[in-house]
């Protein structure tokens, strides 16, 4: 992946973490279960981080 690419990815995840902390809520409100929606974003989280990690590699090779 090149830095465009890993930054489009990056935007990509953050509006599905945005959306799923939004249902997330509604869930909490309707008392639903949540642990899907929780691992979903802790894998978000995990992904992120990895493509984070990737950008600042890019940053120092550079």
């Amino acid at each position: 992946m090149n830095r465009k690419e890993i930054e489009y990815k990056i935007q990509d995840l953050k509006a599905d973490y945005v959306r799923l902390q939004h249902d997330l809520e509604k869930l909490e409100f309707v008392k639903g279960n949540l642990s899907p929606l929780e691992l979903q974003l802790e894998g978000i989280e995990k992904e992120l981080k990895e493509l984070n990690d990737r950008l600042d590699k890019l940053d120092t090779e550079e």
